[in-house]
């Protein structure tokens, strides 16, 4: 039950975290994948499911295959579904979205407070994007001691919109809804909770941090984020450089390391097989593993589909999304055969390929809060071609004369989101893989870079340690302010 970064961050980091020293936990809907997977997990609570009508939720202990205590949240009427976790078959939202991610909000503020069923008791509850987006709220109007927040922005495209009106099957008090609260233009928005009730908020890249607070990217909340600036920090991403590696991956024909790149040539072999392109041709092959939206920037790509063809280059694309665009897509590949291919779906072992294979990456984003399979190529030695935003601009360094001199440059970078950006992009793209000695001064910078997650883990680390910190000093405080009232009423006759 993958999804995107939020995918990778939820299982990456909280291994990484573990092994820097924190005891970190797993808190996930038991949905039909995991519930399968782990047959003898063993229940540790039970919780009331919102809407008043269906048996009570569960809660699962099992132990993840990072080592990390995975706590899945059992309620089969809301989880154990088919589709995604968000989505039904047809790629529709569930119509009680709000109900089933209110529930995992509501435990997670539950499990961070004094009510908790279990002993183990966490100092920080690090919230993901809109779906557990309540559970600052929560917190925030749950009395004694509690844990303190960060919420994390994956893409604040996704907001979690719902009537005014089911306030109150989310267990949230009346006054929560307002400006300075869950109110979002007369409705709830479990994004704006969150952004409002946290102690901090985190992005995924440090230029998406900025950009965020801009009204071009902000989606309604760029005021709010300025507000709150003080507390928003930008993180990149890490990415599991033990399944993205080269040098042992098990999904590629011939692995390669830089001292040893014969393996890529048969990478791009097998791929050009995978997808029946001409192999008797020296042009560079260009890549794409994408969700097929505008937001990846496929209307620009499609746009320039033929000059691409003369320039002359190869084109392969993996994904899933618009069905309109993956039709246009598809056409373009059957006035090209040969040339162009595009396979609809998505498969992870094809995708590891296409990294290896592939001479260019393509991320043509419009906007990309971090964005990961930029940092898969570097890895694999497979320059990639972005547009200057978020997570890309903090990867990606653009191959000119002084990033070249620098030693920095890694790959290609383009400004405006235009098909006219994008080609003019490629185009120099393909002179320089015709440079060998400068392309494989590319590959060299690119693969030689950390992505690991251990390094984003010592970040989250210090925004923790802040957070317990602060939290350390209103316990002091509120105590502090508690000694001097006895005291004042030890003074007054009859006090005590």
């Amino acid at each position: 039950m993958k999804s995107g970064g939020l995918g990778e961050i939820s299982w990456s980091l909280p291994g990484a975290l573990a092994e820097a020293g924190v005891d970190a936990r797993i808190l996930v809907p038991a949905y039909a994948p995991l519930h399968r997977a782990f047959p003898a997990a063993e229940p540790v609570a039970t919780f009331p499911a919102p809407g008043g009508t269906l048996a009570p939720a569960r809660l699962l202990q099992a132990r993840a295959g990072n080592g990390v205590s995975l706590l899945l949240l059992e309620c089969e009427q809301y989880y154990r579904r088919e589709g995604t976790a968000y989505l039904d078959a047809n790629g529709n939202d569930f119509g009680d979205n709000h109900l089933r991610f209110g529930l995992l909000s509501r435990v997670a503020a539950l499990l961070g407070s004094g009510e908790s069923p279990l002993a183990w008791r966490p100092d920080i509850l690090h919230c993901n994007d809109w779906p557990c987006g309540l559970a600052p709220a929560h917190l925030h109007f749950m009395g004694g001691a509690k844990a303190a927040s960060v919420m994390s922005i994956h893409n604040l495209a996704f907001q979690g919109i719902y009537p005014a009106d089911t306030l109150g099957a989310l267990g949230l008090p009346p006054e929560s809804f307002a400006m300075d609260g869950v109110e979002f233009w007369g409705k709830l928005s479990f994004m704006k909770a969150g952004l409002h009730y946290a102690g901090r908020i985190t992005t995924v890249s440090p230029r998406y941090a900025e950009e965020i607070q801009t009204e071009a990217y902000g989606y309604g909340f760029a005021g709010l984020l300025r507000w709150r600036q003080e507390a928003l920090t930008g993180i990149l991403n890490g990415i599991d450089t033990k399944a993205w590696n080269p040098a042992t991956d098990p999904y590629l024909p011939r692995r390669y390391e830089f001292a040893h790149m014969k393996g890529k040539e048969a990478c791009k072999a097998a791929l050009r097989e995978r997808f029946g392109l001409n192999a008797e041709f020296s042009m560079p092959l260009l890549g794409a593993v994408c969700r097929i939206t505008q937001q990846k920037g496929i209307d620009l790509l499609l746009d320039i589909g033929d000059e691409i063809a003369q320039i002359p280059s190869q084109l392969v694309v993996l994904g899933t999304g618009d069905r309109g665009l993956e039709a246009a897509l598809a056409g373009l590949a059957q006035r090209h055969p040969g040339q162009f291919s595009v396979r609809i779906g998505f498969d992870d072992a094809l995708a590891h390929l296409v990294e290896a294979g592939a001479d260019i990456f393509l991320m043509p984003s419009r906007f990309e809060p971090c964005g990961l399979n930029q940092m898969y190529s570097l890895r694999y030695g497979t320059p990639p071609l972005v547009r200057n935003t978020g997570g890309l601009a903090d990867t990606v360094v653009d191959c000119d004369a002084a990033s070249l001199a620098a030693g920095s440059a890694n790959g290609f970078v383009f400004e405006e989101a235009t098909s006219q950006a994008l080609l003019d992009g490629i185009r120099r793209a393909a002179v320089a893989w015709r440079d060998k000695p400068l392309w494989h001064r590319l590959q060299r910078n690119g693969m030689a870079l950390d992505f690991s997650w251990s390094r984003a883990a010592d970040a989250y680390k210090d925004v923790y340690a802040g957070l317990a910190a602060g939290a350390a000093k209103k316990k002091a405080a509120a105590g502090a302010r508690s000694a001097a009232a006895s005291r004042e009423r030890r003074k007054r006759p009859g006090g005590s």
